[in-house]
């Protein structure tokens, strides 16, 4: 069984949907893919209020908040044989706000931090920034007529970072250094591991080298940084970038992007857990008595929390990054 708490509108309703409730599932996804809930209730009684878009909804399982944002919509299904149903879905943050208004200003001779802060501001968002990434000066900074959402996602690109919006605040962290608790996984006899289906190397993002130019203005002549990226693998090809960069420190910050990237993505797969629910997007996870190659870390990349009311509760995992720490 699950202990299970649903409000909202900050208001308790677990009651009220105990005997409804069908399925709990939440999808926790990194960058721009916006965290998601969806609930399926019982409308036996067709009594259900379906007018609660926009309102604030949080989900507990097992004592652990697993989801905050707002409700999507709510719809009314049926059919003559198959009874009434009423599904319920929600999204990390509202997609009726300004983050998906086109922005259009620039910054000059200014950090990172300050820029950001002002598209965040613009779209109606509190700014949550690594310390180290809001200090990176250049001397220019735009928004060309891009949404606030789209300026956070490509700049997390160029950084090797991630960029989420969850509900009133925005987060801009660089990948392998928040501070989220590590989830064990066990395979065998008394483990937690219900199924794996892991790859610890893909040819396809494996890459040599990383490589950016700039055009130096002083020399007027283009500039070329490179950088070795030791995937464990022999493999010849040179990931370019394909535009210029602003300068040399853009461009040492595109290519370890890049490197962090080809790391990341070198490998991958998926584990299914037991209902799990401090399992986070970008944590740690470790996995024993699989078999040598596969044992050890991996970043997680995508979570799902999944209660049926007849079919039980698991959490599967989507993990890349073999090796992790």
């Amino acid at each position: 069984s699950v202990e299970w708490d649903v409000r909202i509108g900050g208001n308790s309703v677990s009651s009220e949907f105990r005997r409804r409730l069908i399925d709990i599932t939440v999808s926790d996804r990194p960058g721009q893919a916006s965290d998601s809930c969806s609930l399926t209730l019982g409308d036996s009684d067709a009594d259900i209020d379906l007018d609660i878009e926009g309102v604030e909804i949080e989900v507990d399982l097992n004592g652990t908040t697993v989801f905050e944002g707002f409700v999507d919509k709510a719809r009314s299904t049926g059919s003559r044989g198959g009874g009434r149903l009423v599904p319920v879905t929600a999204r990390g943050h509202d997609d009726r706000g300004k983050a998906k208004q086109p922005l259009a200003f620039h910054v000059d001779d200014a950090p990172l931090g300050d820029f950001l802060g002002k598209a965040a501001k613009l779209a109606g968002y509190e700014l949550v920034i690594d310390q180290e990434l809001a200090g990176e000066m250049r001397d220019y900074w735009s928004a060309d007529y891009e949404s606030f959402s789209d300026v956070g996602q490509r700049l997390a690109r160029e950084i090797g970072g991630t960029f989420k919006l969850r509900k009133k605040k925005a987060v801009l962290v660089k990948r392998g250094t928040t501070m989220l608790n590590t989830v064990h996984g066990i395979c065998g006899p008394g483990g937690n591991v219900i199924s794996w289906d892991l790859s610890p190397f893909s040819g396809r993002p494996a890459f040599a080298k990383a490589e950016a130019r700039w055009f130096d203005r002083k020399t007027a002549k283009f500039e070329t940084k490179e950088i070795d990226i030791d995937l464990g693998a022999e493999t010849e090809a040179v990931n370019r970038v394909r535009m210029p960069m602003g300068d040399g420190d853009q461009a040492d910050l595109r290519i370890n992007g890049r490197k962090g990237q080809s790391k990341r993505d070198r490998g991958g797969g998926r584990v299914e857990l037991d209902l799990t629910p401090e399992a986070q997007v970008e944590g740690l996870f470790v996995l024993s008595g699989a078999q040598p190659g596969v044992d050890g870390g991996w970043r997680i990349a995508g979570v799902d929390h999944k209660a049926n009311r007849s079919g039980g509760a698991s959490t599967p995992l989507e993990l890349k990054e073999p090796g992790a720490e």
